[in-house]
């Protein structure tokens, strides 16, 4: 137990280490409105990575639904705080409920198809939802709702970025994560060892969807209007490719996937004509040199950091035996 308190302390000081530095630089005037906004949208990027993450890299479903339950949480998020006046967090993890019912309700008949055939059933059910969205005159329809109260802030969204990395890394590591490991490994000899891979594909599905409302919500409270065109499947496709670019089975590389894109699509504003260039040759270039992704499968934990430290003090110590002998 003290073994395992360690890293988790060691992490939890760097965590506090970060909000405190950003927050005195937020305070101080030091970063601009632009650059606050700037960190918000890393963290919510974060959150949807990581979320995504867990479906379709540690797990092996190709899903492309994300945006549909980013949209519900954003959608009921917002209601909750516009309409009835609900407390913040409440309202972010109502949003989250809200994606996760919703996440069973599709996962269940969906996952159990595979491949190409998952990756079309998600796409389309995440467009019937902004089609119904669109459609919905009590949320805004085209228009969208408006209004919405301001409180994503620095302070809650890094909160909820660190307990949506704590927690699905917690699954991953535990017996059920193992489980939908196995099934991203080879999902008919999970079966044959007795994992009942519909269920955890369900399992995986309905926290990813529950982590994607909550990266709704603290979008919606961010921008104050949302409307159905924010939700599209190019939404999907951006979280995808952010997963993608930082390593498919990698929590760190989401995290990594997400604070790079972010500031590739905010450093190329000020070019719109060529940001979509730039932006596609850099990701081709990318999947050219490094088709893993940044990170590969790799985590950044401790064990690697220390491991990491005692290699290349074994090479420095090597080194000067062999300087010695000479």
């Amino acid at each position: 137990m003290l073994k395992a308190a360690k890293p988790f302390s060691l992490m939890m000081a760097g965590c506090l280490i970060v909000f405190f530095v950003f927050q005195m630089l937020i305070s101080g005037g030091s970063i601009n409105d632009v650059g606050e906004t700037t960190l918000i949208l890393i963290c919510i990027n974060i959150v949807l990575a990581v979320s995504l993450n867990l479906i379709n890299g540690y797990t092996g479903q190709f899903s492309l639904g994300h945006a549909g339950f980013m949209s519900i949480g954003a959608y009921t998020a917002a209601i909750l705080t516009l309409d009835f006046s609900a407390p913040f967090p409440l309202a972010l993890l109502a949003g989250g409920v809200a994606a996760a019912v919703f996440g069973f309700l599709i996962g269940l008949p969906t996952l159990r198809l595979k491949g190409d055939y998952l990756a079309i059933a998600t796409l389309g059910l995440g467009e019937i939802i902004r089609i119904v969205l669109l459609n919905t005159e009590y949320v805004g329809g085209a228009s969208g709702l408006s209004g919405i109260p301001a409180k994503t802030n620095w302070g809650w969204v890094f909160l909820f970025t660190v307990f949506t990395v704590i927690v699905i890394q917690n699954f991953v590591r535990s017996t059920h994560g193992r489980a939908c490991i196995a099934i991203r490994e080879n999902e008919i000899a999970a079966e044959s060892m007795g994992i009942n891979t519909t269920v955890y594909k369900v399992i995986a599905f309905v926290i990813g969807a529950f982590f994607a409302g909550i990266g709704g919500g603290l979008y919606a409270h961010k921008f104050y209007v949302i409307n159905p065109t924010s939700f599209n499947f190019l939404k999907s496709f951006e979280i995808l490719v952010i997963v993608v670019l930082g390593g498919l089975g990698s929590t760190t590389g989401a995290v990594v996937g997400a604070i790079v894109l972010t500031m590739i699509f905010t450093l190329l504003q000020d070019y719109p004509e060529v940001r979509m260039i730039i932006y596609s040759l850099s990701l081709i270039v990318m999947m050219i040199f490094r088709p893993s992704g940044m990170l590969g499968n790799k985590e950044f934990s401790y064990t690697y950091i220390t491991r990491w430290f005692r290699k290349k003090g074994a090479d420095s110590n090597d080194g000067d035996k062999l300087t010695s002998a000479s």
